[in-house]
């Protein structure tokens, strides 16, 4: 009598694949996880550049007007010669000062990026910057909102470092959009040696970045310009 042929291995086989699926969730929730710290962690940079240059620009100079006002409270009875500079100061300290908070505003999400996507909010970033700034943005749709203002920053960003440290003459912003991928690369002539791990500001975009399952790579060799590109996930 013939015995039924039994497949003895299909049960081992089962709990393998039931494994290694067991350790490809625990692998991805461990990603997740991490990728939760470094969005945190980058909130929490912002904020605290946040609070700091409000504290060291536009509160400062708010403060002084505030006592400016006062000194001309005290001035204009007896002597309104001498209260005639005092307003000038006030009103120059007062326009300084919200020229300083709508600068804070845009780095909190500018409403031009907002309202009429990455590529006008960029040419919007090269109009302001204190060098000549060329912008060219490719995409036939506009990504999500928090890649969009992950591309956003990390120009926003490159261009602050350009113009306080690289001594460049002209930075090229480019944005274009291929397989899947938004990909964001600013490149200055400047002196380079910028540092990838250096500075709060980089890390806490390599943290936005990374927390959009991004990448963020620098390149500054000595004396021969940065060249700052991201890649972010569209789809």
């Amino acid at each position: 009598m013939t015995q039924p042929d039994l497949n003895l291995t299909a049960p081992a086989e089962l709990t393998g694949e039931q494994e290694r699926l067991r350790a490809e969730l625990r692998a991805r929730g461990e990603e997740l996880r991490a990728c939760r710290g470094r969005l945190m962690e980058a909130i929490y940079a912002e904020r605290r550049r946040f609070e700091r240059d409000l504290h060291d620009g536009a509160q400062q100079r708010l403060v002084s007007v505030a006592m400016s006002l006062a000194l001309l409270e005290a001035k204009l009875p007896s002597d309104p010669n001498a209260a005639k500079p005092i307003a000038r100061e006030a009103q120059s300290a007062m326009a300084e000062a919200l020229e300083e908070l709508r600068e804070l505003s845009q780095g909190i999400h500018p409403a031009v990026l907002r309202e009429r996507g990455l590529g006008a909010a960029l040419d919007d970033l090269a109009d302001r910057v204190a060098l000549p700034a060329h912008v060219d943005v490719s995409i036939d749709e506009r990504p999500c909102p928090a890649v969009e203002a992950a591309a956003y920053f990390v120009v926003s960003e490159a261009l602050t470092n350009a113009v306080k440290h690289s001594h460049a003459h002209d930075v090229t912003i480019a944005v274009w959009r291929e397989n899947g991928l938004l990909s964001v690369e600013v490149s200055d002539d400047g002196i380079g040696g910028a540092a990838p791990g250096g500075g709060s500001g980089l890390r806490g975009l390599a943290n936005r970045v990374e927390a959009l399952e991004g990448t963020l790579v620098i390149s500054s060799p000595p004396g021969r310009g940065t060249r700052l590109r991201a890649e972010l996930r569209c789809a």
